[in-house]
C-alpha cells in the first residue's frame, strides 16, 4: 500500500464514518413527535416577532398557522417596511379573521445595521410583553404546540433556543434539491454539533428570554454581524450561556423552485458562514459524499477490494444513512437530489470564499458589512 493509497483510506474512513455519526445523533434529536404537548401551567405570556416582505408560496398558510396555536397567553407582531407590501395586505387579512388573537402590524424600517431582516425587526422591539421573545420567520410552519415545544426545550444554561428549516412538500426537482441541503445535510450537521455540545444559532426560529437579550443590549446587539443568527451565537456566548436546538424542528413548506433560487439562497448562506465563523467554513468542502466516496473506490484495490465493490459499498453506506434519517424524522426522501448535492458543494464552497456581496429581497449586501450595536 502506498502513502497515498493509506491517506486516501483514512479520509474516506474517517469521513464516512463521522456521516454515520451524525445521522444518527440527528436521528436521536429530530423524531417526529408522537403527541401534541399542552399548554404548561401558568403558561408565561410570549411575544412572537415575524418580519414579513413580499409573499412567497404558502405565505398565507404559514402566516396564518401563527393565529392558530394552542397556547393562552401570546401576542403577534408582523414587521414589515413597506405599508403597501402585499405581505401587510395579507396580515392585515388574517388579523380581521382572528379578532380573538393579540395580534398587530408595524411598518417603518431602521437601518441599524447591513441585515434587512433585523432592520425590519427592531421596531418590534419596544413592543415585546412578558419574559419571552420568539423571532420566526415568515415562512415557518407553526404546529399548534410550537411555544410549548420551544419552552419544553430551554434549559439553564440556554442563552437561545433555535429550530433550523426543514424542508417539505417540494414540488420538482430543485424543490427537492433545496431539501436535500436543508434537511439531510445541514440540519443533520447541526443537530449532530449541538448533540455534541457546539451549538450554534439558527435564524428561522429563535427563543429568547427577553432579559438575556436585554443584558446584552437589546436587538441592537445583534447588529454586530450581518447575519443574525451568527451574531446571536456570539452573543450569548459572550453571556456564559450556549445556544442550542429544539428536538424535531419545524417545517418550511417549498412548493416550486427554479434552479437560480435555489443556488441563490445556498451560495448566500455559504458566503455568510465563510464571514461568521470562516474556521468552521473551511472544512466544509470535505462534508459531501463525493469525495469520500473516490477516495476509497480509488484506493480499494491497495486493500483487496473490487473498485466496483468498495463504491457500491459506499454509496450504501452514504445513501442509506440520509434515507434512514429522513424515514425516521419524516422528513422528503430524495436520492438523487442528495447526490446532486454533493456534487454542487464543492463549488459553493469555492464560490464563498472568491465572493462577498450577494442580493437579498432587493438589498445589494456585502457579506463582510455591518454596523455597530445600537
Amino acid at each position: 500500500m502506498t502513502s497515498l493509497d493509506a491517506l486516501l483510506l483514512t479520509f474516506c474512513l474517517i469521513a464516512t464514518g463521522l456521516h454515520v455519526i451524525s445521522a444518527g445523533l440527528a436521528m436521536w434529536r429530530c423524531r417526529a413527535p408522537r403527541d401534541t404537548l399542552p399548554p404548561p401551567g401558568g403558561a408565561p405570556a410570549v411575544t412572537i416577532l415575524r418580519p414579513v416582505c413580499g409573499i412567497d408560496n404558502f405565505d398565507e398558510a404559514t402566516l396564518r398557522s401563527g393565529f392558530e396555536l394552542d397556547y393562552p397567553d401570546y401576542d403577534l407582531v408582523f414587521c414589515c417596511e413597506d405599508e403597501g407590501d402585499p405581505a401587510a395586505a395579507l396580515v392585515r387579512d388574517l388579523m380581521t379573521r382572528h379578532p380573538g388573537v393579540r395580534a398587530r402590524l408595524l411598518t417603518g424600517r431602521d437601518a441599524i445595521s447591513a441585515n434587512p431582516k433585523l432592520n425590519n425587526l427592531v421596531k418590534g422591539w419596544p413592543h415585546v410583553r412578558g419574559d419571552w421573545l420568539i423571532f420566526a420567520d415568515s415562512n415557518v410552519l407553526m404546529p399548534p404546540d410550537y411555544i410549548q415545544r420551544l419552552l419544553s426545550g430551554w434549559r439553564p444554561d440556554t442563552g437561545v433556543l433555535c429550530a433550523p428549516p426543514i424542508g417539505s412538500l417540494p414540488a420538482g426537482f430543485w424543490s427537492e434539491l433545496e431539501c436535500a441541503f436543508l434537511n439531510t445535510y445541514q440540519a443533520r450537521w447541526q443537530y449532530a454539533a449541538d448533540t455534541a455540545g457546539f451549538g450554534f444559532a439558527q435564524g428561522k426560529t429563535m427563543l429568547w428570554r427577553r432579559k438575556d437579550l436585554a443584558a446584552a443590549g437589546g436587538i441592537g446587539a445583534l447588529a454586530c454581524e450581518i447575519a443574525e443568527d451568527a451574531a446571536a451565537t456570539k452573543v450569548v456566548r459572550g453571556l456564559g450561556l450556549s445556544a442550542s436546538l429544539v428536538d424535531a424542528p419545524f417545517a418550511q413548506p417549498l412548493g416550486a423552485r427554479s434552479a437560480r433560487q435555489v443556488w441563490d439562497r445556498q451560495a448566500r448562506w455559504s458566503r455568510l458562514r465563510r464571514v461568521t465563523f470562516p474556521a468552521i467554513f473551511a472544512p466544509e468542502v470535505l462534508t459531501g459524499g463525493l469525495l469520500p466516496i473516490a477516495a476509497g473506490t480509488l484506493a480499494a484495490d491497495a486493500v483487496g477490494v473490487p473498485a466496483p465493490a468498495a463504491f457500491a459499498a459506499l454509496a450504501t453506506v452514504w445513501i442509506g444513512s440520509e434515507a434512514l434519517l429522513a424515514r425516521v424524522a419524516g422528513w422528503h426522501l430524495s436520492p438523487l437530489a442528495w447526490v446532486a448535492r454533493d456534487a454542487l458543494l464543492p463549488a459553493l464552497w469555492l464560490q464563498a470564499w472568491l465572493f462577498g456581496g450577494f442580493n437579498w429581497r432587493g438589498n445589494e449586501i456585502r457579506a463582510e458589512a455591518k454596523m455597530q450595536p445600537t
